[in-house]
């Protein structure tokens, strides 16, 4: 009865329309929002008399609606609707997702927010948290909601770790030499956190040396990036946790006390309360290297347990290792050139004040030290590319060469100790260490491209 209710009051509605001279028919606001309705939640019959009447309209307005509906039903007759109105050649959600993102002048149809926000509630009714009233409201956004994708889990679907525990390296028999670590150390409080480990949870939030800080891993962009966590103003430290929701092919972590969404590679809130607050998280360093290297140079380093208190296959190699291997995306985004540097390159990126650079890491394949420059800020780089490790020092009027001594730069009169701090002088001089973190390519290029320099040797 319902569906006829509906037919009804869409011919009754339809037989008034006008024509306009481009063959486009003018429709009350009301039968569009019925139409589109019955795209996303009708049954076969009732979703292809709505493409037609929609596309017979003419508006793309419609669009994201009908790219809504193709996500979660996968009928190419939507897909065909998306083409007539675009004049695009679509043919799958992601087709249709990246020509979205290249159209942001296209502002969904009124009755959009209301169908998006009814499906992901449907998919978890926990995302209303982040979405539901005036949360996903395009004013009060920074991001577009059409461009926020589900990424297939639900809230905390991806548990981050909440001061996890550490263990002694001796005791970490669970540990191979060559396996990979976020490797963290602040007033002399070193960690490691396995990416074996933090792939399955991609998030952990603790203090470290004193410093409030969250590691946010983003798998599918290729980025761990370590934020300090007490924002100015703020007496208490923001604990982040993963919301589920993507943004070109990046996760959009929450903060658990606002339920605001915030972009994982910016550092900034997008939607909630936050947004209204001019905040920007800070950058600490953090480095990939193995097990083994960091060992040797942080013997009194902690390490993640393997007892996290969730069940996870956490061997070496398991987590997303198709993903890691593939040349593709898991999820659309624009992807940019790739004539010098493919999109799943991994780049070691360090950004200031509007402006920013990134390192391919196979510019350090043949040489471990990079004297260079980000604006007018001299920076020395020390690399790996075989363990994806760049650390990055200022370094003055200096320009240094790899020692022959253990983890040592020589400027041609001083020798420089490597630290996870600063370069450190015999003299006690000290040169400090600079922000910066590993991201794919495209990721880096998506967020950063527009004001981003890309090193070429």
């Amino acid at each position: 009865m319902a569906f006829i209710s509906r037919i009804l009051v869409m011919l009754l509605t339809i037989s008034a329309i006008q024509t306009t001279p481009a063959n486009a028919q003018k429709m009350d606001d009301n039968v569009v929002r019925i139409l589109s309705s019955n795209v996303v939640f009708g049954g076969a019959t009732e979703r292809e008399v709505a493409l037609d009447e929609l596309v017979k309209r003419g508006e793309r307005d419609v669009i994201a609606t009908m790219i809504l509906a193709l996500r979660y039903s996968g009928d190419s007759g939507i897909a065909r609707a998306i083409s007539q109105l675009t004049d695009a050649k679509i043919t799958s959600w992601n087709d249709a997702m990246l020509w979205q993102e290249a159209n942001s002048e296209v502002v969904p149809h009124k009755s959009y927010r209301d169908l998006k926000l009814q499906v992901f509630e449907r998919l978890d009714p926990k995302f209303m948290r982040f979405l539901g009233g005036e949360r996903s409201d395009r004013s009060a956004m920074k991001i577009r909601l059409e461009e926020i994708a589900w990424g297939g889990v639900v809230v905390d679907g991806i548990p981050s770790l909440d001061d996890p525990t550490m263990i002694d390296a001796a005791k970490a028999d669970y540990m191979k030499g060559d396996d990979l670590v976020f490797g963290v150390a602040i007033n002399g409080d070193a960690r490691a956190y396995p990416l074996r480990i933090m792939g399955w949870h991609e998030m952990f939030n603790e203090t470290i040396g004193g410093v409030p800080v969250a590691l946010a891993y983003c798998t599918l962009c290729g980025s761990g990036i370590l934020f300090e966590t007490l924002v100015e103003g703020r007496k208490k430290p923001l604990v982040f946790g993963s919301s589920g929701f993507l943004f070109r092919s990046n996760k959009l972590m929450f903060d658990r006390e606002t339920d605001s969404l915030w972009n994982q590679f910016t550092g900034k809130p997008v939607s909630g309360p936050m947004v209204k607050n001019d905040i920007n998280l800070k950058i600490r360093p953090v480095i990939i290297t193995s097990w083994e290297r960091w060992i040797a140079s942080n013997p009194e380093t902690k390490v993640l347990s393997i007892k996290t208190g969730y069940s996870r296959d956490y061997g070496s190699g398991q987590v997303y290792s198709e993903y890691f291997a593939s040349p593709d995306l898991m999820f659309p985004a624009i992807v940019g050139d790739e004539s010098k540097i493919k999109r799943k390159d991994y780049v070691f990126g360090i950004r200031d004040v509007g402006i920013a650079k990134a390192w391919p890491i196979t510019a350090f394949k043949d040489i471990r030290v990079i004297n260079d420059a980000i604006a007018d800020r001299n920076l020395v780089l020390v690399g790996n590319a075989a363990t994806r490790s760049v650390r990055a020092y200022e370094r003055g009027e200096r320009t240094f060469e790899i020692s022959e001594q253990v983890e040592q730069l020589y400027d041609g009169a001083t020798m420089w100790q490597i630290t996870e701090d600063a370069l450190k002088a015999s003299d006690g001089q000290t040169l400090a260490r600079v922000p910066g973190h590993i991201a794919y390519w495209f990721a880096w290029d998506s967020y950063l491209g527009a004001n981003s320099e890309l090193y070429s040797q």
